[in-house]
């Protein structure tokens, strides 16, 4: 992976509009312009300058849970000249994503999210594991994210309290699952090559009006069934450590461990997995030193965790949605 420079890493204003986008991905820009105080065309600039350069991409996705998706969190153990063609082929499949490459690059971890319990199986049971030089594959099944998803990452704190308001969408999202028809995946496809894909785009797209398209997408969203998140090299915000940590709790305990760490501006990923390292967490830090006092600090002051594994992340194959070449985002399809 290329290294960071300084003349790489975004400005207070960029930041600002990564948060802003976060908070409300299709937010009009007209809107973001006003709260951060800034104009129109310099706001658009910036945006159009980082997504040009293949740096910073929105996303629509779905909410696994409540669209019915089978998510697992995947350590597939291989062969040193094996990992790389393993977690590249991984990364194309369009059921994974969170592809990287840790543990000195023997170690390849992903999320799956598969739509049927058959799907899964085939991955798992047959698929991987005649899959040459892979030595071992342990799956996770994810019960509960403490924060991910549809729960903002605290690492940017750049917008007040009044701004982070004056963005925020109204409503609380309901239980239980959503049923999609052919119409949503379309839509969600489409959301999830590009997250601020305009609502003509959408329409042609589906086949419905502009109008109804964007209704549709909305009720998504107001139903907890949709969010939008930012693809963005956490390196470009001051963050080029990272590492994943595993962690085995008491069950009396877990839910309290994952809203701690859940509250760790370090911490953009946690959530409670089945096995006997029970809480995943993704950590970022500035360098190995704030990891090192978040490993002796933070976790160090919660007894309730009896075992801990921190595995570092050498290279991002691919996040949400897309492949990564360097600190830039390609969609799979190009």
């Amino acid at each position: 992976m290329m290294e960071t420079t300084q003349s790489q890493l975004l400005d207070d204003l960029d930041h600002q509009m990564v948060q802003a986008l976060l908070i409300d991905g299709r937010a009009a820009f007209s809107k973001i312009a006003a709260v951060l105080g800034v104009s129109d065309q310099t706001l658009i600039r910036r945006y159009r300058r980082l997504r040009t350069a293949g740096l910073l991409r929105v996303v629509g996705l779905p909410v696994g849970h409540r669209v019915g998706l089978l998510e697992s969190w995947l350590r597939v153990q291989c062969t040193p000249d094996a990992a790389v063609a393993v977690a590249d082929a991984l990364a194309r499949r369009p059921d994974i994503s969170w592809v990287t490459l840790n543990s000195g690059g023997t170690e390849v971890n992903c999320v799956t999210r598969a739509r049927t319990r058959e799907d899964r199986d085939a991955l798992l049971l047959h698929k991987l594991p005649r899959t040459q030089r892979v030595t071992a594959v342990t799956a996770h099944t994810v019960l509960k994210v403490f924060i991910g998803g549809p729960s903002r990452w605290l690492g940017l704190d750049r917008l007040t309290e009044q701004q982070v308001a004056a963005l925020e969408r109204p409503g609380q999202p309901g239980r239980g699952q959503v049923q999609l028809d052919e119409t949503d995946l379309v839509l969600l496809a489409e959301l999830a090559r590009d997250g601020r894909t305009a609502c003509a785009e959408l329409a042609r797209a589906t086949g419905l009006s502009e109008s109804t398209a964007r209704r549709r997408m909305e009720h998504l969203q107001d139903v907890g069934a949709l969010f939008f998140d930012v693809e963005i090299d956490p390196a470009l915000l001051g963050y080029p450590t990272q590492a994943t940590l595993w962690a085995t709790v008491a069950p009396a305990d877990l839910a309290a461990a994952g809203a701690a760490l859940a509250a760790h501006p370090g911490v953009p990923f946690a959530a409670a997995v089945t096995g006997s390292a029970n809480l995943v967490a993704v950590v970022l830090c500035r360098d190995t030193e704030e990891l090192y006092e978040f490993l002796t600090g933070r976790l160090g002051s919660m007894p309730a965790i009896q075992h801990v594994e921190l595995t570092p992340v050498i290279r991002t194959v691919k996040r949400a949605g897309l492949l990564t070449d360097g600190h830039r985002l390609v969609d799979p399809a190009d």
